[in-house]
Formats: C-alpha cells, sequence, structure tokens
C-alpha cells in the first residue's frame, strides 16, 4: 500500500463549464445509483513534464541555474525537447543526458499558449548528469470521494469538480486503475486553512478503471466483480427538486466504509455555472467532532435530500470549514 496524502485542492478550485438543459431529463425515470461516499485513489498525467520549482546546480564552474537565466518559470509544463515530445521525467533525462551540454530548444507551455526557450543543461559536479536547475512532476496523485455509480452501466462519477484551477488541457489518465483507499488520520479544518484527508491506497482492492477527467471531476466504470450487496441504489433529482432544509452527505473520513452526516442545504442556485449549485453547512457533531467539517479528500461527497442523488460535495468556504458548496448531479450525469 502507498501512504498518500491528499493533493487536489477542493477549496476554492472550481472548473468553468457551459452545460445546456439537464442530463436527467433525457434518462429514464427508473434509473438508479449506487451511493458512493467511498475514497478512491487515482494518477493523472500532466501531458509533459510541469515544473514545480528550482535549485541550483552545483557544477565544476560554481552553483547556479540554467532554467532561470533562460526564462522559465514555475508552472511551465515542458513538453518537446528539440522536438522531441517529452512526457516523462525519464524522457527529459535522456534529452538533457543527450545534450552533453551543448544548448536544447525546450517548447513548453505556459497559461496555454506554447513557447520556445533555449537553455544549457550544465553537469552536476562529481556526476555524469546534466540538469538545468528545476523541480519537476510528471503525473498528479491524490485521492477523492466516488459520488455514485449507475446501477446498469456501472459508471461512476467523482469528485464533482476540476482537478485544480490552473488549465490542464493537457490533463490525461496516467494510470486507468482507480484503487480504494484507507482514511488513516484527518487534518481538521480551521478558520483560514483548509482540514485535508490522508489515505493508503490499497493496491489489492481495485474499484476500477477511469477514462475521462473533465470540469466536473473523473468518470470510469467500476469493476464487475465489485460488491454493492451493501450499497443503496436510488434515484437521482434535478435542481429543481432540492429545497432548503435538511439533507445527507455520505463520505469516509477514517478506514475505507462511507457513513451518513446530516447537513444543511442553506442555498440552492440552479443557474450557477461554476459547480456551485448549492451552499451547505455541516450539522452533524460526529463529522464536526471529527474533521472540524469538510476538508479536502471529500470533494465528491453524495448529497442525499428526500431519499434522492441531488449533488456531490464540491469546495469549502476557507473562512468556515462547516460551510461549502455543492454541485447539482444533474451536471455529473452523462459524463
Amino acid at each position: 500500500m502507498r501512504r498518500l496524502k491528499f493533493l487536489f485542492v477542493a477549496a476554492l478550485t472550481a472548473g468553468c463549464l457551459l452545460f445546456g438543459g439537464s442530463a436527467l431529463s433525457a434518462q429514464a425515470a427508473t434509473d438508479y445509483y449506487y451511493i458512493g461516499g467511498m475514497t478512491a485513489g487515482f494518477s493523472l498525467s500532466a501531458g509533459g513534464v510541469e515544473i514545480v520549482g528550482f535549485k541550483e546546480v552545483v557544477s565544476d564552474q560554481g552553483a547556479f541555474c540554467p532554467a532561470t537565466e533562460a526564462g522559465m518559470r514555475t508552472g511551465d509544463l515542458i513538453v518537446a525537447v528539440d522536438g522531441i515530445h517529452t512526457r516523462s521525467i525519464e524522457e527529459l533525462n535522456a534529452a538533457f543526458a543527450r545534450s552533453k551540454g551543448k544548448c536544447v530548444r525546450i517548447t513548453l507551455k505556459r497559461e496555454g499558449e506554447h513557447a520556445e526557450i533555449d537553455v544549457t543543461p550544465v553537469r552536476e559536479k562529481n556526476s555524469e548528469k546534466y540538469k538545468i536547475g528545476i523541480l519537476i512532476r510528471d503525473t498528479l496523485s491524490g485521492i477523492g470521494t466516488v459520488t455514485y455509480i449507475e446501477k446498469d452501466s456501472l459508471r461512476f462519477g467523482a469528485l464533482g469538480h476540476a482537478i485544480c484551477a490552473e488549465d490542464r488541457t493537457a490533463l490525461t489518465i496516467a494510470d486507468s486503475s482507480v484503487y480504494l483507499c484507507s482514511i488513516v488520520s484527518v487534518n481538521r479544518g480551521e478558520r483560514g486553512k483548509a482540514g485535508e484527508l490522508r489515505g493508503l491506497f490499497m493496491n489489492d482492492s481495485r474499484l476500477g478503471a477511469a477514462d475521462k477527467v473533465c470540469a466536473t471531476g473523473l468518470y470510469g466504470k467500476f469493476a464487475d466483480g465489485y460488491d454493492f450487496s451493501a450499497a443503496e441504489a436510488v434515484e437521482a433529482a434535478p435542481l429543481s427538486e432540492a429545497t432548503i432544509g435538511k439533507a445527507i452527505i455520505y463520505s469516509t473520513v477514517d478506514g475505507v466504509t462511507p457513513e451518513a452526516y446530516e447537513i444543511a442545504i442553506a442555498k440552492v442556485d440552479a443557474n450557477n455555472r461554476d459547480n456551485k449549485n448549492f451552499v451547505i453547512k455541516v450539522t452533524d457533531e460526529r463529522l464536526l467532532a471529527e474533521t472540524g467539517g469538510i476538508v479536502q479528500g471529500m470533494s465528491g461527497s453524495p448529497i442525499v435530500q428526500n431519499g434522492k442523488l441531488i449533488g456531490a460535495v464540491t469546495h469549502v468556504f476557507l473562512n468556515d470549514p462547516t460551510r461549502g458548496y455543492g454541485i447539482g448531479i444533474e451536471k455529473m450525469i452523462g459524463n
């Protein structure tokens, strides 16, 4: 099992997507959905190699950073070196090794636009490695909560929001397998600071496979052999049926078993296009005692009202972790 700190920001990061009409209106009234609430771990590719920081290279000529001198920035996505596609850290290191210290032309993506920058790798002191002084990553791994599983097709939806606020048009599925996660600890949410769930990938407990990531979350298909005997199947309801008042969310904040917690829906906004159709407030004393309210990792927690699935938790208010936003389920279904 891999220890995993929740990576995706569930506070103040919403993807925008224009939706025309309700996905529920085109579906049969008898469609049923298993309520989720279990935490799942997955890995996404950045579509290149992302620069997350800089560090001076210590060479025989001294210590300096070729990358910053060339004008590279944090958040730049390296997609090619000398015209050769570079999708992983291994491919980037191989390109620098081939340079033997000669200038290379790097193609990068910055704020949705492509640019080319010339930079000269330097050989690290007492090493044969050539570097330009960047800290990098090529995948984004984390956990989120499964919202629903369609009873007939076993298609699932999770998270309820985009992976992050930055431009991720190149984001792809790096590892299609989605694994059950066991929550081992909780950093409680506090005013001004979002809490988070911390969990372990259970590599021997594969939930299914992911095949799509978009502005409303992560989607795929649950494994055919998954045991739904203890799962509750309900109908989904459009936003027009949601009302201010009591509701329930299903989340996992310890181990692997989802539990039901009471919340109150304070506002319904069917016209909001930023995945913020509900304002919710956690009222369950058990959840408040364990997490302080909504924390990172709970994104995707299904919201059920009057026995129907109406949405999913998406964001937390940083100035009040007991409150947050939710997305209407009709915006998730059909992806």
